[in-house]
């Protein structure tokens, strides 16, 4: 029994020190591997150092104390960790670990950074951070040898895309940033996110990322008037984060990339405010979809290269169109699926203004909602849009107008028309000049396309519209006169060239005045060719004169308007209204008489008229058909000497009727 039982205990004393030496070996081993990650970075000439560390074998629990590490170099970057704490260790393939849950407290990080001209220094400091599910890599990689934004960025997404976690949690990150450092009065600024949370990452992608709150507070330095800028947003979330698009953004290699990287699937957030002295800005909400980049375009290290390193010195013409045209090819690197921003309403001494909706899809920029003070009055508005409208363009054609000592040319003044494709607004209620009158605009709206170079060979323009009279303006004295105190106009102009007929016509356009008259007019040209749509004064002329006038259709309704007339009249000669019809209609036929002399259909033109005045409540209808081949220029020089004449080269058809 006795040698049992010092057998058994011989056995217990070596299991005990094997296992105790099993466990010294571990966190031998476990030490030198963190200690050949720390020693990768000395060789770059940094330095890295670290506290205690302990590894319990049982629970697999690696902890780092006093971590800090600084490249040393160009001192860009600093990191400093309290305390890391790894439960459930394990190392996987070479050069691989993993761990169920690694908490981090005590995390300090400056980065200094220069972009363009601007210098910057930011600060971040995490107090507790757990990170569940980790797999990553053993050793970091190398720090980028520049202080470049870029570079600092790029090295953080590489890093980044080598891990992944189920969750990293982050209660509070608190940020400071100061630009100008080197200045007198730097500018500087707080900002703080609480509740950040990151769910499923895995090589670069993010399922789903959310802070509950943004907090910032910045210091404004103006000459004479220093200030301060504070905000706060809640519940930003952003889904479906991708990091290849971006790391392709910054590889020169991927220069060549044509294809589209999504970056998110979504961005949202608020509600959003923002004050600064007397002055609040307020969003409920806004949403970002499907936001992705092209890296042969959205080149974002050529950007910032292309900004001025000295400030004090404005850029060149050339330099501005440079950057200009580089920025273009930015933005035509960006996709976003659509934009929306909720109801905005901004407060000012003057009063409150808001906004319901501002939103951008399918190439549409469209703002709803408008309500806002002004100096005369309430400004309110349903809708304003731009039509298939392009930020690309608009920087390219501005770009274009750069030119060093040269002023733009025609032609690129009509580049405007390649930007969007039409303009709406509807809904307008404003203050009339300073009366307690309103105009009113229920629609107006230009649309053009159909592009023949920089011109546009169709157009569509609608008004519908209601303003009041104006006691100020002569011209209007009658219809006040007459009792109108407005005038609802109603306006349809429609006009489209076809280029496999040589054909333009002016669509059957309708001008209605309420209470006064709707008139209609129908105009076809015949030979116009594709060549007239010119900025070059000398080809325009030379092209005009191939054109050829078709028909001519006129209508005129009469709704009040020539008993208007008839009254202005009466007034002015003191006769009865019967009188003054009377006198107008006889003026008209005198008038008939002269030019049946010369063109007899033109008297049939005078005869209509004068039933039309004569009669109120009817429809004037006048029909122009050329009685051979008419050039237009031709013509408009008969009509300006001789009027009769180059009437009498059409066939005339003209009547009335209720």
């Amino acid at each position: 029994m006795k040698r049992i039982l010092i057998g058994l205990i011989a056995v217990a004393v070596l299991a005990a020190g094997g296992w105790f030496g099993f466990n010294l070996y571990a966190k031998h081993r476990v030490t030198a591997e963190i200690e050949t990650a720390f020693e990768q970075i000395r060789k770059q000439g940094g330095k890295a150092s670290h506290g205690k560390i302990g590894f319990d074998l049982p629970s697999r629990t690696l902890t780092i104390e006093d971590i800090a590490v600084d490249p040393g170099q160009q001192s860009q970057m600093h990191i400093k960790i309290g305390n890391v704490r790894a439960t459930g260790v394990r190392q996987g393939d070479e050069g691989q670990f993993s761990a169920d849950t690694i908490e981090v407290s005590g995390i300090e990080c400056a980065i200094d950074s220069t972009v363009g001209p601007s210098q910057m220094k930011a600060g971040y400091r995490v107090a507790q951070a757990t990170i569940r599910d980790y797999s990553g890599t053993i050793r970091a990689r190398a720090l980028p040898p520049s202080n470049a934004i870029t570079d600092l960025y790029r090295f953080g997404l590489e890093q980044f895309s080598s891990v992944s976690a189920s969750s990293i949690e982050v209660p509070t990150v608190a940020v400071t940033v100061v630009s100008k450092p080197d200045t007198a009065k730097p500018e500087d600024g707080d900002l703080t996110y609480s509740g950040l949370v990151m769910k499923n990452l895995r090589h670069g992608k993010v399922e789903a990322t959310k802070a509950d709150r943004l907090t910032f507070a910045f210091k404004k330095v103006q000459p004479g008037k220093p200030g301060q800028l504070t905000g706060e947003l809640s519940n930003l979330t952003m889904s479906d984060f991708d990091a290849a698009g971006m790391l392709a953004a910054f590889d020169p290699q991927k220069a060549n990339d044509d294809t589209t990287h999504q970056l998110y699937r979504q961005v949202s957030a608020g509600p959003y405010t923002v004050t600064s002295g007397d002055v609040r800005l307020q969003v409920d909400g806004f949403s970002i979809d499907d936001i992705a980049v092209q890296p042969s375009k959205f080149r974002m290290a050529e950007m910032l290269a292309m900004l001025p390193q000295d400030p004090s010195a404005p850029p060149t013409p050339a330099q501005a169109r440079e950057m200009m045209e580089k920025l273009a090819d930015f933005y035509e690197g960006l996709h976003i699926g659509k934009i929306e921003i909720g109801k905005t309403s901004i407060t000012t001494p003057q009063g409150t203004g808001s906004i319901n909706v501002v939103r951008y899809k399918d190439g549409e920029f469209a703002v709803q909602g408008v309500d806002t003070p002004s100096p005369q009055g309430q400004f309110k508005m349903e809708r304003f849009a731009l039509k298939s409208f392009s930020t690309t363009n608009l920087v390219r054609w501005a770009a274009s107008l750069t030119m060093p000592g040269r002023t733009p040319s025609p032609d690129q003044m009509f580049g405007l028309f390649g930007v969007l494709s039409g303009a709406e607004i509807k809904g307008v209620t404003a203050p009339f000049k300073t009366t307690k009158k309103l105009v009113t605009v229920d629609t107006l709206s230009l649309d053009w396309g159909q592009l023949v170079g920089s011109i546009p060979s169709k157009a569509h323009l609608v008004a519908k519209l209601v303003t009041p009279t104006d006691p100020s303006d002569p011209k209007q004295l009658p219809l006040i006169a007459a009792g109108i105190d407005k005038l609802a106009i109603d306006l349809d102009l429609g006009a489209a060239w076809t280029e496999s007929s040589n054909s333009f016509a002016l669509t059957l356009a309708t001008l209605d005045i309420g209470g006064i008259a709707k008139a209609q007019l129908r105009i076809a040209l015949d030979n116009v060719p594709r060549e007239l749509f010119s900025t070059d004064p000398a080809q325009l002329m030379g092209q005009a004169a191939r054109i050829e006038a078709d028909t001519l259709e006129f209508s005129l309704r009469d709704n009040g308007g020539v008993d208007l007339v008839v009254t202005q009249f009466a007034r002015t000669q003191n006769v009865s209204r019967d009188a003054a019809r009377g006198a107008i209609v006889e003026m008209i036929r005198a008038q008939g008489e002269k030019v049946a002399a010369s063109n007899l259909d033109a008297k049939v033109v005078v005869d209509a008229i004068a039933s039309f005045v004569a009669t109120s409540d009817q429809t004037l209808t006048i029909k122009l058909t050329p009685l051979g081949k008419m050039p237009v220029l031709q013509l408009m020089d008969a009509l300006n000497s001789d009027p009769i004449v180059a009437l009498a080269q059409f066939r005339i058809e003209a009547s009335t009727g209720l």
